[in-house]
């Protein structure tokens, strides 16, 4: 009878320890769930970025005031016989060499 209990008591112990720490464990299962919450949220901001630019796009196919915005801010274009005037801080040109 005792053999048999120590070789059960062994088994368990065997079975334990490759539940806990073996390939395929809770251990390893925490780490790729883990994962998986990093690769949610990347994925979640990068959902939000592709919708504001989804909305950017729209917006640049339905109406030229955001084309014309974009052109002004982005690119430094101005309407003819307007003028463009640059105002310089005084804090720039100490710091640049």
């Amino acid at each position: 009878m005792r053999p048999l209990l120590l070789g059960l008591l062994g088994l368990l112990l065997l079975l334990q320890y490759r539940l806990w720490l073996g390939e395929g464990g809770i251990r390893e299962r925490q780490g790729l769930e883990a994962q998986v919450r990093v690769g949610e949220e990347g994925n979640q901001l990068l959902r939000e970025r592709n919708d504001a630019l989804a909305r950017q796009v729209l917006e640049l196919q339905e109406g030229d005031e955001m084309l014309e915005a974009v052109a002004r801010e982005e690119l430094g274009l101005v309407r003819q016989g307007e003028e463009f005037i640059l105002f310089v801080d005084d804090d720039t040109k100490e710091k640049s060499p």
